[in-house]
Protein backbone atom coordinates (compact mmCIF):
# COMPACT_ATOMS: atom_id res chain seq x y z
CA UNK A 1 0.00 0.00 0.00
CA UNK A 2 2.32 2.54 -1.08
CA UNK A 3 1.58 6.15 0.02
CA UNK A 4 1.76 8.96 -2.99
CA UNK A 5 4.57 11.98 -2.11
CA UNK A 6 4.08 13.82 -5.94
CA UNK A 7 4.01 16.86 -7.05
CA UNK A 8 0.22 17.42 -6.83
CA UNK A 9 -0.78 16.29 -3.54
CA UNK A 10 1.90 19.45 -1.80
CA UNK A 11 2.24 19.49 2.21
CA UNK A 12 2.50 23.01 3.79
CA UNK A 13 6.46 22.89 3.91
CA UNK A 14 6.16 22.09 -0.06
CA UNK A 15 3.98 24.79 -0.86
CA UNK A 16 6.62 27.06 1.71
CA UNK A 17 9.08 25.88 -0.44
CA UNK A 18 7.06 27.03 -4.05
CA UNK A 19 5.65 30.12 -2.67
CA UNK A 20 8.50 31.76 -0.78
CA UNK A 21 11.91 32.37 -2.44
CA UNK A 22 13.03 33.96 0.56
CA UNK A 23 12.69 30.84 2.01
CA UNK A 24 11.28 32.65 5.44
CA UNK A 25 7.46 30.60 5.29
CA UNK A 26 9.48 27.34 4.46
CA UNK A 27 11.66 27.86 7.63
CA UNK A 28 8.42 28.37 10.19
CA UNK A 29 7.40 24.95 8.33
CA UNK A 30 10.30 22.99 9.47
CA UNK A 31 9.91 24.14 12.76
CA UNK A 32 6.44 23.19 13.67
CA UNK A 33 7.14 20.00 11.53
CA UNK A 34 9.40 19.22 14.24
CA UNK A 35 6.82 18.85 16.76
CA UNK A 36 3.49 18.11 14.63
CA UNK A 37 4.18 14.52 12.46
CA UNK A 38 0.39 15.63 10.92
CA UNK A 39 2.21 18.20 8.71
CA UNK A 40 4.20 15.44 6.76
CA UNK A 41 1.27 14.38 5.79
CA UNK A 42 -1.46 17.31 5.24
CA UNK A 43 -2.15 18.12 1.49
CA UNK A 44 -2.41 21.78 0.60
CA UNK A 45 -4.70 23.70 -2.06
CA UNK A 46 -5.31 27.00 -2.97
CA UNK A 47 -8.41 27.95 -2.57
CA UNK A 48 -11.10 29.15 -5.57
CA UNK A 49 -12.06 31.98 -3.04
CA UNK A 50 -11.07 34.49 -0.93
CA UNK A 51 -13.16 33.43 2.12
CA UNK A 52 -14.66 29.81 1.29
CA UNK A 53 -13.56 27.52 -1.38
CA UNK A 54 -16.81 26.21 -3.38
CA UNK A 55 -16.35 22.62 -4.40
CA UNK A 56 -18.88 20.05 -6.57
CA UNK A 57 -19.19 16.81 -5.05
CA UNK A 58 -21.33 13.62 -6.75
CA UNK A 59 -24.56 12.80 -5.18
CA UNK A 60 -25.43 9.95 -7.69
CA UNK A 61 -24.20 7.96 -10.88
CA UNK A 62 -26.01 8.24 -14.24
CA UNK A 63 -28.04 5.23 -14.83
CA UNK A 64 -26.84 2.69 -17.78
CA UNK A 65 -28.29 0.82 -19.98
CA UNK A 66 -27.92 -2.58 -21.92
CA UNK A 67 -29.32 -1.76 -25.51
CA UNK A 68 -30.20 -4.31 -28.90
CA UNK A 69 -29.04 -3.25 -32.49
CA UNK A 70 -31.82 -0.09 -33.98
CA UNK A 71 -32.77 0.26 -30.07
CA UNK A 72 -32.59 4.16 -28.92
CA UNK A 73 -31.78 4.68 -24.78
CA UNK A 74 -32.42 7.27 -22.95
CA UNK A 75 -30.11 10.52 -21.62
CA UNK A 76 -28.49 10.23 -18.39
CA UNK A 77 -26.71 12.30 -15.99
CA UNK A 78 -24.36 11.86 -12.55
CA UNK A 79 -26.48 14.46 -9.78
CA UNK A 80 -23.87 16.68 -8.10
CA UNK A 81 -24.19 19.43 -5.46
CA UNK A 82 -22.19 22.25 -4.59
CA UNK A 83 -20.58 23.08 -1.30
CA UNK A 84 -18.51 26.20 0.72
CA UNK A 85 -15.81 25.11 2.65
CA UNK A 86 -14.99 28.19 4.69
CA UNK A 87 -11.78 29.63 5.74
CA UNK A 88 -10.36 30.78 9.18
CA UNK A 89 -8.29 33.08 10.40
CA UNK A 90 -6.05 32.76 13.24
CA UNK A 91 -3.23 35.65 14.43
CA UNK A 92 -0.80 36.19 16.93
CA UNK A 93 1.55 39.23 17.98
CA UNK A 94 4.69 38.53 19.80
CA UNK A 95 6.00 41.32 22.04
CA UNK A 96 9.74 40.84 23.27
CA UNK A 97 10.96 43.58 25.26
CA UNK A 98 13.82 45.25 23.84
CA UNK A 99 16.22 45.34 26.64
CA UNK A 100 15.66 41.82 27.74
CA UNK A 101 16.68 41.18 24.04
CA UNK A 102 19.65 42.98 23.89
CA UNK A 103 20.83 41.44 26.81
CA UNK A 104 22.99 38.58 25.60
CA UNK A 105 24.07 40.50 22.16
CA UNK A 106 21.44 38.39 20.33
CA UNK A 107 18.28 39.74 20.14
CA UNK A 108 17.55 37.44 16.91
CA UNK A 109 18.21 34.43 18.99
CA UNK A 110 15.75 35.72 21.72
CA UNK A 111 12.52 36.75 19.17
CA UNK A 112 13.26 32.89 17.93
CA UNK A 113 13.20 31.30 20.91
CA UNK A 114 9.61 33.41 21.60
CA UNK A 115 8.48 32.86 18.04
CA UNK A 116 9.19 29.06 18.38
CA UNK A 117 6.63 29.15 21.25
CA UNK A 118 4.06 31.18 19.30
CA UNK A 119 4.30 29.29 16.46
CA UNK A 120 3.36 25.95 18.58
CA UNK A 121 0.74 28.08 20.20
CA UNK A 122 -0.58 28.16 16.35
CA UNK A 123 -0.06 24.83 15.37
CA UNK A 124 -1.93 22.82 18.49
CA UNK A 125 -5.00 25.20 17.90
CA UNK A 126 -5.04 24.91 14.37
CA UNK A 127 -4.73 20.87 14.66
CA UNK A 128 -7.17 20.69 17.41
CA UNK A 129 -9.85 22.68 15.06
CA UNK A 130 -9.38 20.23 12.50
CA UNK A 131 -10.13 17.79 14.23
CA UNK A 132 -12.67 19.61 16.79
CA UNK A 133 -13.75 22.64 15.14
CA UNK A 134 -17.38 23.81 14.43
CA UNK A 135 -17.97 26.46 12.35
CA UNK A 136 -21.97 26.24 13.63
CA UNK A 137 -20.69 26.77 17.02
CA UNK A 138 -17.49 29.01 16.70
CA UNK A 139 -18.02 30.90 12.94
CA UNK A 140 -14.95 32.21 13.03
CA UNK A 141 -13.32 28.83 12.64
CA UNK A 142 -13.47 26.44 10.08
CA UNK A 143 -15.11 22.96 10.50
CA UNK A 144 -13.26 20.10 11.09
CA UNK A 145 -13.75 16.48 11.35
CA UNK A 146 -15.56 14.82 14.17
CA UNK A 147 -18.95 17.03 13.19
CA UNK A 148 -18.97 15.36 10.00
CA UNK A 149 -18.43 12.06 11.32
CA UNK A 150 -20.77 12.36 14.47
CA UNK A 151 -23.52 10.24 13.64
CA UNK A 152 -23.79 6.28 13.80
CA UNK A 153 -27.04 6.98 11.64
CA UNK A 154 -25.99 9.34 9.21
CA UNK A 155 -25.03 8.74 4.86
CA UNK A 156 -21.43 8.44 6.14
CA UNK A 157 -21.69 6.10 9.31
CA UNK A 158 -20.14 3.12 6.92
CA UNK A 159 -17.18 5.72 7.73
CA UNK A 160 -17.49 5.82 11.59
CA UNK A 161 -16.33 2.69 13.49
CA UNK A 162 -17.36 2.27 17.25
CA UNK A 163 -15.83 0.79 20.04
CA UNK A 164 -18.45 0.38 22.01
CA UNK A 165 -17.31 2.57 24.76
CA UNK A 166 -19.63 4.83 26.78
CA UNK A 167 -19.49 7.81 28.53
CA UNK A 168 -17.25 10.87 28.55
CA UNK A 169 -13.60 9.19 28.71
CA UNK A 170 -13.31 7.91 24.97
CA UNK A 171 -10.86 8.64 22.07
CA UNK A 172 -10.93 8.58 18.58
CA UNK A 173 -8.72 7.24 15.81
CA UNK A 174 -8.70 8.83 12.45
CA UNK A 175 -7.50 7.23 9.39
CA UNK A 176 -7.25 10.08 6.68
CA UNK A 177 -6.53 9.56 2.60
CA UNK A 178 -5.16 13.50 2.08
CA UNK A 179 -5.58 14.34 -1.37
CA UNK A 180 -6.28 16.95 -3.96
CA UNK A 181 -9.71 15.08 -4.51
CA UNK A 182 -10.05 13.41 -1.67
CA UNK A 183 -9.65 15.37 1.88
CA UNK A 184 -7.23 18.55 1.89
CA UNK A 185 -6.79 21.73 3.79
CA UNK A 186 -7.04 24.90 1.46
CA UNK A 187 -5.33 28.66 2.30
CA UNK A 188 -7.34 31.77 0.16
CA UNK A 189 -6.47 32.33 -3.05
CA UNK A 190 -3.85 34.51 -4.17
CA UNK A 191 -2.17 34.11 -0.83
CA UNK A 192 0.94 32.11 0.52
CA UNK A 193 -0.03 28.48 2.33
CA UNK A 194 0.26 28.26 6.46
CA UNK A 195 1.75 30.55 8.18
CA UNK A 196 2.82 34.04 7.21
CA UNK A 197 5.21 36.13 9.76
CA UNK A 198 5.90 39.43 9.83
CA UNK A 199 8.87 41.67 11.56
CA UNK A 200 6.94 44.84 12.47
CA UNK A 201 10.66 45.98 14.08
CA UNK A 202 10.90 47.98 17.39
CA UNK A 203 7.75 49.63 18.42
CA UNK A 204 6.39 51.47 21.64
CA UNK A 205 4.20 49.65 23.50
CA UNK A 206 1.14 51.17 25.62
CA UNK A 207 -0.51 49.66 28.63
CA UNK A 208 2.12 47.22 29.10
CA UNK A 209 0.81 43.92 30.99
CA UNK A 210 -2.57 46.04 31.73
CA UNK A 211 -1.05 48.92 33.26
CA UNK A 212 -2.06 51.92 31.96
CA UNK A 213 -0.11 54.83 31.18
CA UNK A 214 3.23 52.93 31.35
CA UNK A 215 5.21 52.33 27.84
CA UNK A 216 7.84 50.05 26.48
CA UNK A 217 10.18 49.69 23.78
CA UNK A 218 9.26 45.73 22.14
CA UNK A 219 10.30 43.96 18.84
CA UNK A 220 7.16 42.91 17.39
CA UNK A 221 6.67 39.99 15.07
CA UNK A 222 3.12 39.25 13.51
CA UNK A 223 1.96 36.08 12.52
CA UNK A 224 -1.39 34.90 10.43
CA UNK A 225 -2.54 31.34 9.83
CA UNK A 226 -6.06 30.87 7.39
CA UNK A 227 -7.07 27.79 6.56
CA UNK A 228 -9.85 25.49 6.07
CA UNK A 229 -10.69 21.96 5.52
CA UNK A 230 -12.35 20.44 2.73
CA UNK A 231 -14.02 16.55 2.47
CA UNK A 232 -14.24 16.65 -1.20
CA UNK A 233 -15.27 12.55 -0.81
CA UNK A 234 -16.48 11.41 2.57
CA UNK A 235 -15.08 7.90 1.63
CA UNK A 236 -11.64 9.39 2.21
CA UNK A 237 -12.07 9.82 5.98
CA UNK A 238 -12.66 6.91 8.98
CA UNK A 239 -12.71 7.54 12.59
CA UNK A 240 -12.76 5.10 15.02
CA UNK A 241 -14.65 6.16 18.15
CA UNK A 242 -15.62 5.12 21.38
CA UNK A 243 -12.06 3.70 22.08
CA UNK A 244 -12.41 3.84 26.40
CA UNK A 245 -9.10 5.08 27.27
CA UNK A 246 -9.05 2.90 30.13
CA UNK A 247 -9.81 -0.30 28.51
CA UNK A 248 -7.08 0.51 25.78
CA UNK A 249 -4.08 1.13 28.81
CA UNK A 250 -5.06 -2.36 29.94
CA UNK A 251 -6.17 -4.28 27.28
CA UNK A 252 -9.64 -5.53 29.27
CA UNK A 253 -13.42 -5.61 28.26
CA UNK A 254 -13.93 -3.97 24.47
CA UNK A 255 -10.35 -3.60 24.35
CA UNK A 256 -9.18 -6.89 24.95
CA UNK A 257 -6.66 -8.56 22.72
CA UNK A 258 -9.14 -11.29 22.24
CA UNK A 259 -11.84 -9.28 21.62
CA UNK A 260 -12.41 -9.30 17.64
CA UNK A 261 -15.17 -7.02 17.27
CA UNK A 262 -14.37 -3.93 18.73
CA UNK A 263 -10.53 -4.18 19.60
CA UNK A 264 -8.65 -0.98 17.74
CA UNK A 265 -6.09 -3.24 16.17
CA UNK A 266 -9.27 -5.09 14.28
CA UNK A 267 -11.57 -1.78 13.99
CA UNK A 268 -8.06 -0.31 12.03
CA UNK A 269 -7.90 -3.22 9.46
CA UNK A 270 -11.91 -2.49 8.89
CA UNK A 271 -10.75 1.24 8.77
CA UNK A 272 -8.52 0.51 6.18
CA UNK A 273 -11.03 -1.72 3.45
CA UNK A 274 -13.57 1.43 4.35
CA UNK A 275 -10.98 3.44 1.94
CA UNK A 276 -12.50 3.51 -1.34
CA UNK A 277 -8.90 3.81 -3.31
CA UNK A 278 -5.67 3.68 -1.17
CA UNK A 279 -3.68 4.49 -4.83
CA UNK A 280 -5.54 7.79 -4.74
CA UNK A 281 -4.74 9.70 -1.88
CA UNK A 282 -1.89 9.79 0.51
CA UNK A 283 -3.03 7.60 3.75
CA UNK A 284 -2.17 7.78 7.59
CA UNK A 285 -3.47 7.20 10.83
CA UNK A 286 -3.34 9.60 13.64
CA UNK A 287 -3.70 8.39 16.87
CA UNK A 288 -3.04 10.28 20.79
CA UNK A 289 -0.07 9.73 22.78
CA UNK A 290 -2.28 7.36 25.39
CA UNK A 291 -3.12 5.26 21.96
CA UNK A 292 0.16 5.12 20.30
CA UNK A 293 1.81 3.69 23.98
CA UNK A 294 -1.02 1.15 23.55
CA UNK A 295 0.03 0.35 19.76
CA UNK A 296 3.48 0.32 20.81
CA UNK A 297 3.60 -2.63 23.14
CA UNK A 298 0.87 -4.15 20.87
CA UNK A 299 3.63 -4.45 18.35
CA UNK A 300 6.11 -5.17 20.50
CA UNK A 301 4.39 -8.31 21.85
CA UNK A 302 1.48 -9.10 19.38
CA UNK A 303 1.41 -8.13 15.91
CA UNK A 304 4.29 -7.80 14.57
CA UNK A 305 3.71 -8.95 11.22
CA UNK A 306 0.59 -6.47 10.21
CA UNK A 307 1.80 -3.38 13.23
CA UNK A 308 4.93 -2.83 13.44
CA UNK A 309 8.42 -0.11 13.29
CA UNK A 310 9.51 1.11 10.52
CA UNK A 311 13.49 2.95 9.62
CA UNK A 312 12.15 5.94 7.07
CA UNK A 313 13.36 9.50 5.72
CA UNK A 314 11.04 12.38 6.68
CA UNK A 315 10.67 14.74 3.48
CA UNK A 316 13.36 16.96 5.05
CA UNK A 317 15.72 14.41 5.10
CA UNK A 318 15.87 13.61 8.65
CA UNK A 319 16.09 9.97 9.51
CA UNK A 320 13.69 8.33 11.86
CA UNK A 321 11.42 5.60 13.09
CA UNK A 322 7.87 5.60 12.64
CA UNK A 323 5.06 2.94 13.02
CA UNK A 324 2.94 1.33 10.66
CA UNK A 325 0.29 -0.38 10.13
CA UNK A 326 -0.49 -2.65 7.10
CA UNK A 327 2.03 -0.47 5.87
CA UNK A 328 0.26 2.72 6.71
CA UNK A 329 1.94 5.40 9.06
CA UNK A 330 0.36 5.73 12.58
CA UNK A 331 0.90 9.45 13.48
CA UNK A 332 0.62 10.65 17.06
CA UNK A 333 -1.75 13.91 17.30
CA UNK A 334 -1.83 14.93 20.90
CA UNK A 335 -4.77 16.87 19.82
CA UNK A 336 -7.05 14.28 20.09
CA UNK A 337 -8.76 14.26 23.09
CA UNK A 338 -9.30 11.46 26.01
CA UNK A 339 -12.49 12.94 27.33
CA UNK A 340 -15.04 12.62 23.99
CA UNK A 341 -18.08 11.49 24.43
CA UNK A 342 -19.44 8.92 23.50
CA UNK A 343 -20.96 9.16 19.46
CA UNK A 344 -24.29 7.49 19.15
Amino acid sequence: MAIISSNVNLTLAEWAKRRNPDGSAATIANILSQQNEILDDQVYVEANGTTHHRTTVATGLPTVYWRMFNQGIPASSATTAQVDEGIGMMEKRSEVDCALADLGGDAARVRLGESRLSLEAMYQEQTSTLIYGDSQLTPNKFMGLSPRYSDLSADNAQNILSCNGSGSDNTSIWLIGWGDETVHMIFPKGSNAGLEQRDLGEQTVYDVNGVSNTRMQAYVDWYCMKSGLVVKDWRYAVRICNIDVSDAKAFTNNQALTDYQYNILHQMTNAVYRIENLGMCRPAFYVNRTIHAALSRMAMEKFSSVLAFQSGISQFGTPRRFMSFMDIPIRRCDALLNTETAVA
